[in-house]
């Protein structure tokens, strides 16, 4: 019997476990589109294109949904398509060619945290729990009927980058169970019901300038959820830009932005003290609070 033949659009950790996955279970990938690095991102993560070159696997780095790549996808006529944290939306035109299904394996317990920076929003908005889920792929982002999923803790002390690593874990698990089922046609199937859910747009560095009106728990939640790798949640302190890292929520009132203590580093909020624990000033390094001198008494 012939192997069913699987085309990838893939990037990054969870791009990368989930194809190792596949590989791992001796699935026919014929093809393999991702991406290239972007100059402006820090590459923290693995090369889906080192892991096709290591497994003699083709790939390209343009468009899926480009018009040469959807009769290239069209002639090798695959069984399965698989999209795994790609990030260019893919059109129609090649959700219907492949014979058995295009899924999408998406970084959050859909249909909660549709859309882009599933993780990010998560962390920042609090929540204790996300996920990983594998769907169908519609026109719709994130809304087609659910395959599989698997939940995970966010902790209150997780970064998002914690939680990433979390989610890449659960992404591979999930692929083990879904593969051998929807290579054998027994997968579940359960229709997706949005109303339940929430949708997110993405994120720019802008957006985490730091409102010291909102409660030191809210701010923490900003900050642990897009300190490094990302851009990081930052202020103004005499005039400049100032990226904090590290922090911690405490108990204590104070002027919103008035740094009330330099030993330890406490500043107001709109309910509670944020104990800040490492911070950056533009164009400087990365320090503790300890290291950390300043006579400026305003984060604005």
């Amino acid at each position: 019997m012939q192997a069913d033949k699987l085309i990838i659009c893939a990037y990054h950790n969870v791009g990368y476990r989930c194809i190792e996955e596949l590989v791992r279970q001796g699935a026919d990938i014929a093809l393999i589109f991702t991406h290239e690095d972007s100059p402006t991102e820090e590459i923290w993560f693995k090369s889906v294109r080192e892991l096709a070159e290591r497994h003699g696997i083709p790939y390209l780095t343009t468009d899926i949904s480009l018009p040469e790549n959807v009769e290239r996808v069209r002639a090798i006529g695959p069984d399965f398509l698989f999209s795994f944290y790609y990030r260019t939306m893919i059109k129609p035109a090649v959700l219907e060619i492949p014979k058995r299904g295009a899924f999408n394996l998406h970084g959050s317990y859909l249909p909660k945290y549709r859309g882009r920076v599933p993780v990010n929003w998560a962390v920042i908005n609090g929540e204790s729990e996300t996920g990983a889920t594998l769907h169908h792929m519609v026109e719709k982002p994130d809304a087609g009927a659910i395959v599989d999923q698997e939940r995970v803790e966010i902790a209150f002390t997780d970064t998002a980058f914690d939680v990433f690593n979390k989610i890449t874990d659960a992404a591979a698990a999930v692929m083990a169970r879904a593969w051998p089922l929807l290579r054998e046609g027994r997968a579940a199937c359960r229709p997706m019901n949005l109303a339940e859910g929430s949708y997110f747009g993405g994120r720019k560095p802008a957006d985490g300038r730091i409102d010291w009106q909102q409660s030191a728990v809210r701010i923490y939640n900003l900050i642990r959820g897009v300190a490094h790798p990302y851009p990081g949640a930052f202020s103004h302190l005499a005039g400049e830009k100032v990226i904090i890292w590290s922090a911690w929520p405490v108990e204590g009132t104070g002027e919103p932005g008035r740094i009330v203590s330099h030993r330890p580093l406490l500043v107001g909020t709109g309910a509670g003290l944020l104990e800040i624990r490492s911070l950056q000033a533009e164009n400087g390094d990365e320090m503790s609070a300890t290291e950390f001198i300043t006579d400026a008494r305003q984060f604005t």
